[in-house]
């Protein structure tokens, strides 16, 4: 039983990119691993910006710096 936890910042992946991340996480373990897809469990976490830092910044502080 495979667990794959993906971590992103919450701020602009569309349902149906999440939906590919996980096809794909799971296509991935199937072919390297000879894994079940049925027992493959892929969990996303999105992250607020604030919660996600850098360099000792905060992924929302820089992201308005780069605008």
């Amino acid at each position: 039983m495979p667990y794959v936890n993906i971590r992103i910042t919450r701020d602009g992946a569309t349902a149906e990119q999440k939906a590919e991340l996980i096809r794909g996480a799971t296509r991935l373990l199937v072919d390297v691993l000879g894994k079940n897809p049925a027992t493959t469990f892929v969990i996303i976490d999105e992250v607020e910006t604030d919660n996600w830092g850098v360099g000792g910044e905060s992924t929302t502080v820089i992201r308005r710096r780069q605008k």
